[in-house]
């Protein structure tokens, strides 16, 4: 199936950064990732960047923001043994980000007991309220895009609860190594350009 640069959601500046936020907490998202089987990413040695959504240069909080992820997608690959080309690349990389509302159901809790003190027997029951919270989920997936077919050949998504945080180069490196788990390493390195 192709894969066209303007199909990616445009979303608001806010959830990139409430994105980055999540990552920061303590909880672990689970990835999630998806590739083309029939794919040999052995064939594949140099990346480059499809234009990401909302980027113009104007707004410096998301030219960083836009420089810190594609930094830590580039370390990524470079473990991986990809090396990126300015022209021609085997691989386009595409970022985007989302946020959207959740709503939070922790049921009625109840709780028995039974014990002693002394020669009495004794019990209780306890009974939890239910509660409903409403919260940010952030996600990020980061495609990979096969140029000379220009089909998506792997994909990968990390979700999380999110929560006030910052959004600095080790939040948005983290989400990114989370994000980018299971991306398939070349069998031998490629050769680094000068």
């Amino acid at each position: 199936m192709p894969f066209a640069a303007d199909r990616l959601q445009r979303l608001p500046i806010v959830a990139a950064l409430l994105l980055l936020a999540a990552c920061a907490t303590s909880s672990s998202p689970q990835p999630e990732s998806m590739r083309d089987p029939q794919v040999d990413f052995g064939a594949f040695r140099t990346y480059g960047w499809q234009p990401a959504p909302q980027v113009d240069g104007k707004d410096a909080p998301v030219a960083l923001l836009d420089q810190n992820i594609r930094a830590a997608i580039a370390t990524e690959l470079n473990k991986r043994g990809y090396v990126e080309a300015a022209n021609d690349p085997d691989l386009q990389i595409a970022y985007e980000t989302a946020s959207a509302d959740k709503i939070e159901n922790n049921p009625v809790r109840v709780g028995v007991g039974v014990g002693s003190w002394g020669g009495s027997m004794g019990g209780s029951i306890g009974v939890g309220t239910p509660s409903i919270s409403n919260y940010r989920e952030g996600t990020l997936v980061v495609h990979a895009i096969e140029r000379t077919r220009n089909a998506e050949v792997w994909q990968g998504r990390i979700s999380g609860k999110l929560s006030k945080g910052s959004i600095e180069a080790a939040a948005v490196q983290r989400a990114v190594a989370l994000a980018m788990r299971d991306f398939p390493a070349r069998t031998a390195p490629a050769p680094q350009t000068p």
